[in-house]
């Protein structure tokens, strides 16, 4: 029963379509693992949705920053901004029924030797402690709390993690790390704002999955969210799945049972 990890969607459904052509998909026997931005910046986020709501059975799922922006600005429409792409998804008739499912969708998925979160992983926190931090944001998420955490989830701060952190400071910066994470420095702060590849950001900065004293998961960690790594395998044991479909580069899966790539063209704006 293959499984096929694909990169941020961002409402390339075309795309998305072909791709699932190319690897022959089969519902019954195959699975697909999303590793989040399904929607935002493409031109059919609705559609993106519709289609991965229809295969929910054979997928699994981890929220981007972009998918947890949708979920904000449909609570609070002040948070919406011009770049934004979704408003298929906020005018539809099956909205409800979209956004109650994607809200429920964790931050991680761990199975076997493999860990799936859009950004990636915090150097400094071993298997059972992602897991466990993720599982506070989703709890939040599940709870009749998730609009006020939406609205405040918003920020860079605080950029340093403590087991001391409490309430909204301590939720923000594990949704973060799972979900906005590129870089980091020496002493472990987060930093929100370099979006470059890896040779041409500052000195100072550091790729999460480089930093010296990372802790070794001891499997493979999937990521996406960095379209500047055009996807591979940055380091042993990290594969990142973002290969920039929406940016005109192209959308990939890759199978985990034989570690083969799949992609197909990305968007070309018109």
């Amino acid at each position: 029963m293959p499984t096929y990890a694909i990169g941020d969607v961002q409402g390339c459904k075309d795309q998305l379509e072909h791709l699932l052509e190319v690897i022959h998909f089969d519902p019954t026997v195959d699975t697909l693992w999303f590793a989040g931005d399904l929607v935002n910046r493409g031109p059919d986020s609705l559609g993106t949705l519709q289609l991965i709501y229809s295969l929910r059975k054979s997928v699994e799922v981890v929220l981007g920053n972009h998918d947890l922006h949708l979920l904000a600005v449909s609570e609070h429409p002040s948070k919406q901004n011009s770049k934004d792409t979704f408003d298929d998804v906020l005018e539809a008739v099956d909205r409800t029924k979209l956004l109650l499912w994607l809200r429920h969708q964790p931050l991680v998925h761990v199975e076997g030797d493999f860990l799936m979160t859009h950004a990636g992983v915090y150097p400094l926190w071993d298997r059972n402690e992602v897991v466990a931090y993720a599982e506070e944001v989703e709890q939040v998420l599940a709870s009749d709390q998730y609009s006020e955490f939406l609205l405040q989830m918003y920020g860079n701060q605080p950029d340093k993690f403590s087991t001391t952190l409490t309430g909204m400071d301590r939720l923000r910066f594990i949704t973060n790390t799972f979900t906005r994470m590129r870089f980091c420095t020496d002493d472990m702060a987060l930093d929100m704002l370099c979006k470059k590849p890896i040779e041409d950001a500052p000195d100072e900065l550091i790729p999460w999955f480089n930093v010296n004293n990372r802790i070794d998961h001891r499997g493979t960690i999937l990521h996406g969210h960095w379209a500047a790594l055009l996807g591979g395998e940055p380091k042993p044991g990290i594969i990142s799945l973002d290969t920039g479909c929406v940016w005109g580069n192209k959308l990939s899966a890759w199978r985990l049972e034989d570690k083969q790539w799949f992609s197909v063209p990305g968007y070309q704006a018109k």
